[in-house]
């Protein structure tokens, strides 16, 4: 367990390195360039993935159960990943009405996803993964408002409604797939048992 807790704990912070040590990575762009640091941070990233899997893994190995869901909860959790995987390709795509509304749609999928397994996990190990990346998305999300209202960014324009249909069609066969066996092949565990 304090394996997972470091792997997340170095995922987060390399996460957040813009909002909690900005002076360290202007610092660093302006040593290694723009692209240096890109993928110097990007390496790290996949470092601490890695890293919070296996932890994430092996934690699963010994920790117990902190709680038990409530029936049901698995397809709450099935309905409101629907929600998740539209914001998610929402966010890839240009912008339609549903990042228009959403301001931040990756953000608001990842917080979705987290809060929605919360709801069907109860397992120690699950409850303090996603506890710590719904923190994160909600860190991440009071950090891109402060950007917004500093005019560090603005909103991306809107381009078309069409990008709404693609990311709800992708979105929902994104979504069909997991359900079917693609959350099975990466997780290990069917997300609805029916009969």
């Amino acid at each position: 367990m304090f394996l997972l807790v470091v792997a997340l704990l170095l995922f987060i912070a390399v996460h957040l390195i813009r909002v909690l040590a900005p002076g360290f990575r202007l610092a660093m762009i302006a040593k290694l360039g723009r692209a240096g640091w890109i993928v110097i941070q990007s390496l790290l990233s996949l470092a601490t993935l890695a890293l919070l899997v296996y932890a994430f893994g092996q934690a699963r190995l010994v920790t117990g159960m902190l709680y038990t869901p409530p029936t049901g909860m698995a397809h709450l959790t099935a309905t409101l990943m629907l929600v998740a995987m539209i914001c998610l390709v929402a966010g890839l795509l240009p912008v339609g009405y549903i990042s228009t509304k959403t301001k931040h749609p990756i953000v608001l999928a990842i917080k979705i996803w987290a809060l929605s397994h919360l709801l069907s996990n109860g397992e120690t190990a699950s409850v303090l993964l996603f506890v710590a990346f719904l923190a994160w998305g909600v860190i991440l999300r009071i950090a891109l408002k402060k950007r917004a209202r500093a005019g560090e960014i603005a909103p991306r324009p809107f381009r078309s409604g069409r990008f709404d249909i693609i990311a709800i069609v992708v979105g929902v066969v994104l979504w069909a797939a997991f359900i079917w066996k693609l959350h099975y092949w990466l997780i290990g565990v069917y997300p609805l048992v029916i009969g």
